[in-house]
């Protein structure tokens, strides 16, 4: 029953990549997250990065140094000219991002950019259309997509052994200091905006668009940053489905008791497992993943076993389906266009959280439409 070669175990969950991986990336940002993520995911997978810019020439100097990049841009200009780039990568944050990407556009380079897309939806709307007017390809960096238990959850979802999906479930209960990170302190959207998105953009990405979002957030006593620590999500998913975010950063006990688990069910078959980058954090843990299906075996939990985490494996996934893409001559995945979609779950949920009441993607949508 528990054959490593066997069907119900070979869940394809590893991140697809270009055939051709010499497609020259040039990086816009020189943080924290490209080093511990971005560069190792992309050099463990053969992909070409052939410069960085950031307007702080000392950290791109340090960081092309530490990881063998060959060339340290002097501008911004000088980056989009490179004619061996062909997909640029952001981390920046969001409040600048649309101003460079719609740059990227013009230039006619392909573009990966960070999540979010904007602080507010009518200047990711301005990205969307700018991308499409270019006709250049545009990804997200919803990596989590790519993470290896949601990547097998999809499988499993996709092959029909949930049967009729019914319920999505994500928990979080952990310490994060985002006061360790400067830019954050005085942000006034937090949490949904710099980390509940990933698990909304995982759960309709596995179950589908919602309709509406109903959210309430918190802060926690003495906490040194502005924005929400604590959240609460109910989403209507299609049909009878429903989903519910509950996420906590201030947790007051131990490792031990931290968790960061996920449940999909359906009406024959049910997904739990853990997200494994959340714990013993920073360093991570690979994740796990356990199902049941009727359709399979009325009486088994089946157990297969993940190798990676999502960070850093699964930034291999957003780059790779954008480069497909690009090869392929289709919108990735990951597009800035379906990126709307998750920005709409977003920007609702902060509209719910100050009016109290459910709000409709499509109210969202309607506005960038002014």
């Amino acid at each position: 029953m528990n054959s490593p070669s066997a069907p119900w175990l070979d869940l394809n969950y590893k991140p697809a990549l270009p055939k051709n991986k010499g497609m020259g990336i040039a990086i816009v940002g020189a943080g924290e997250i490209i080093s511990a993520c971005h560069l190792p995911a992309y050099a463990e997978n053969g992909l070409a990065v052939k410069g960085i810019y950031d307007v702080n020439r000392e950290k791109a100097e340090k960081l092309a140094s530490t990881h063998g990049i060959g060339k340290v841009y002097g501008s911004y200009d000088e980056l989009l000219a490179d004619r061996e780039v062909t997909v640029v990568d952001f981390a920046v944050p969001a409040s600048i991002q649309p101003t460079l990407a719609e740059q990227a556009a013009a230039a006619g380079k392909h573009m990966l950019c960070q999540k979010p897309l904007a602080e507010n939806y009518a200047d990711a709307v301005k990205v969307a259309e700018a991308v499409k007017s270019s006709g250049v390809k545009a990804a997200v960096n919803q990596q989590m997509r790519w993470s290896p238990s949601i990547q097998a959850s999809r499988t499993i979802i996709q092959r029909g052994w949930l049967g009729e999906l019914t319920q999505a479930s994500i928990a979080v209960n952990v310490k994060q200091e985002f006061a360790s990170w400067e830019w954050l302190r005085t942000m006034p959207t937090l949490e949904f905006m710099y980390h509940s998105i990933h698990y909304m953009d995982s759960i309709r990405y596995l179950f589908g668009t919602p309709e509406y979002v109903y959210a309430d957030g918190a802060r926690f006593p003495g906490q040194q940053v502005a924005g929400e620590t604590r959240t609460l999500l109910h989403i209507k998913l299609p049909g009878e489905a429903r989903g519910l975010i509950h996420d906590n950063h201030n947790h007051i006990a131990g490792e031990d008791d931290w968790y960061a688990t996920f449940r999909f069910e359906g009406t024959e078959g049910i997904i739990k497992g853990t997200n494994g980058s959340l714990y013993n954090y920073p360093v991570g843990r690979e994740d796990t993943l356990s199902y049941y299906s009727k359709r399979i075996h009325p009486d088994y939990w089946f157990t297969p076993r993940l190798h990676g985490k999502w960070f850093p494996h699964a930034f291999a996934g957003t780059m790779g389906e954008l480069m497909r893409a690009i090869e392929e001559d289709r919108e990735p995945e990951n597009s800035v266009e379906d990126n709307l979609k998750t920005l709409q779950m977003v920007f609702g949920a902060y509209r719910s959280m100050d009016e109290n009441r459910p709000v409709t993607l499509a109210e969202i949508e309607q506005e960038g439409k002014r």
